[in-house]
């Protein structure tokens, strides 16, 4: 049954999870929580310092404890990482406490939307799209494994996906209820 105490967007960095989400959680009048601010939040540092002290191995620790306590909030919008469902744990709270959406988008457009971006650690590379190809063909079948709902991103404004999304979600629940 669908519920929307808690939504989780899932995706590939510049999907628009966190654009998408604070404009999801104005319109369901819920909390908004991108789980990489609130690491840094938590830790006083940005994320690639994070990444140059203690590795992705540190990282993915922290966002593992943040996304365990931030997905058993009630009333929540949370933007995860491009790379949280690479955690078994993390796919399992995110499933067991929330609707799950995968916001998907093609490579092509991530290297669009991340080009200019110097604070993504994972894409200080010399073959940035390759990077990104690479992470896609590891991560879409985890987005989709647990993704109650899919939602392609491609060229559309941020408006555009938050309604999708709110019909998708509105037909859905009207489905469940009949």
């Amino acid at each position: 049954m669908i519920t929307l105490d808690n939504i989780f967007l899932v995706g590939p960095m510049g999907a628009g999870k966190s654009t998408i989400g604070k404009q999801l959680a104005r319109a369901l009048h819920l909390d908004f929580v991108d789980s990489d601010r609130e690491i840094e939040k938590r830790t006083g540092v940005d994320i690639p310092l994070i990444f140059e002290l203690e590795g992705e191995t540190g990282f993915r620790k922290r966002e593992a404890t943040v996304i365990d306590q931030l997905t058993q909030q009630n009333k929540l919008i949370l933007a995860t990482g491009g790379g949280a469902v690479l955690d078994k744990n993390n796919r399992s709270y995110l499933s067991g406490r929330g609707y799950i959406i995968y916001l998907q988008t093609s490579v092509d457009q991530q290297v669009k939307r991340t080009s200019r971006d110097t604070k993504r650690p994972l894409l200080k590379t010399d073959n940035p799209r390759q990077r990104l190809q690479d992470l896609m063909d590891i991560r879409d079948p985890l987005y989709r494994e647990i993704a109650d709902l899919v939602v392609d991103t491609d060229g559309l404004s941020v408006k555009t996906v938050t309604l999708n999304i709110l019909k998708q979600i509105d037909s859905s629940w009207d489905n469940q209820q009949s």
